[in-house]
């Protein structure tokens, strides 16, 4: 919106042209979300405290992690609302709300949020606490993922190829596959975000790196200078997506002042599917859906560990963990809660590193 309000007053004032540049946009993109999401923190944690939305940490299928976790009983959860709403409206504050890229990430957020709200709702008023039902909450997911691939497959040329890293020739023409190939990326890093959000601070310090990475991304990729240097697709629309990707990042930042350990809030499914959704719609958008692998490594891994758990059991009859997620695990094995997260961050700023990495290495 400052784009459109303060870029054409520049003729009045050379001061204005600022607004032009993606950079400044950027920066300041994050500190708002940051600033909207500690001042108006305390408001929300107070506004869900007396509206009695609180987290039950009991879980009777795993009665042995209860005493980790019985302490947190009853902490506000569904900040993801905090996590959100400071994204939109720093974006909608900050980007170029002319680009059509905007609005699609926009709205995947916004939608996967709403799904994540309606599972918690039904969790805290509900007497089975189990809130939304496996396949109706994938339905959802399946939905926006559908829409997404849609429009891209329909309005958006050259969308349907696949960039493999590594190799600047390698390109896949998915063709009619494009569309399941989206669903399942929005569906699958969504999902992957909200199995990792176990621990004080884990998932969204892991989104912190994530965001700053496809920030970075984004801005090579919308720019055509570097990313013929580069070898990788030039999308001119990428540009924006920059903007984007810093909100989350200050958003991200703000929320983990509150939700560090000892946790004062919680984001809920609320918060983890709109993340995830968010960063898997970014990486649709530029063309790097492959990369995901390798940035969210720790979702990837944290996935991989509920499946492998999943099918040992049902394959063997045994568990190849003493629980899955594979944070659990660790937990169980009595290593400390912000050492876990602590060490999680650090997988994933290496990976985050060797992301950036591979665009070079072609």
């Amino acid at each position: 919106m400052f784009y459109h309000i303060f870029y054409p007053l520049r003729e009045i004032w050379f001061g204005f042209n600022v607004f032009k540049y993606i950079t400044f946009r950027t920066a300041f993109a994050a500190i708002s979300a940051f600033l909207i999401s500690v001042l108006c923190g305390p408001f929300v944690i107070n506004l869900l405290k007396s509206l009695k939305i609180g987290d039950q940490t009991y879980r009777p299928e795993a009665p042995t992690l209860h005493k980790y976790h019985e302490g947190k009983s009853g902490t506000p959860t569904m900040g993801g609302i905090l996590i959100v709403g400071s994204i939109i409206i720093s974006t909608f504050l900050w980007a170029r709300l002319d680009n059509v890229f905007v609005w699609m990430s926009m709205m995947v957020t916004l939608c996967l949020c709403l799904v994540g709200f309606v599972d918690d709702f039904m969790k805290l008023t509900s007497n089975s606490k189990k809130g939304l039902r496996a396949i109706t909450k994938f339905s959802g997911q399946f939905m926006i993922g559908l829409g997404l691939a849609l429009f891209l497959y329909t309005a958006c040329a050259g969308t349907r190829s696949l960039y493999v890293p590594f190799f600047k020739r390698l390109i896949i023409d998915l063709g009619i596959f494009y569309i399941p190939f989206v669903i399942i990326v929005i569906a699958g890093s969504s999902n992957a975000v909200n199995l990792t959000d176990g621990l004080d601070g884990l998932a969204i310090g892991c989104i912190v790196m994530i965001s700053a990475t496809y920030s970075v991304i984004s801005y090579l990729t919308g720019h055509i200078k570097i990313s013929g240097y580069l070898g990788i697709p030039f999308i001119p629309q990428a540009a924006e997506l920059t903007v984007f990707c810093a909100a989350i990042l200050g958003s991200s930042l703000g929320f983990l002042w509150f939700n560090s350990h000892p946790a004062t809030i919680f984001m809920g499914d609320t918060g983890s599917l709109a993340l995830g959704g968010a960063i898997g719609c970014v990486a649709v958008l530029i063309k790097k859906e492959i990369l995901l692998l390798f940035v969210g490594g720790v979702f990837v891994i944290e996935a991989l560990s509920v499946i492998a758990q999943v099918l040992s059991f049902q394959l063997t009859g045994k568990r190849v963990l003493l629980m899955a997620p594979i944070h659990h695990h660790f937990q169980l094995k009595g290593w400390a809660e912000s050492k876990i997260t602590v060490r999680f961050w650090i997988i994933s700023a290496i990976l985050a590193l060797f992301t950036l990495v591979t665009l070079k290495l072609r």
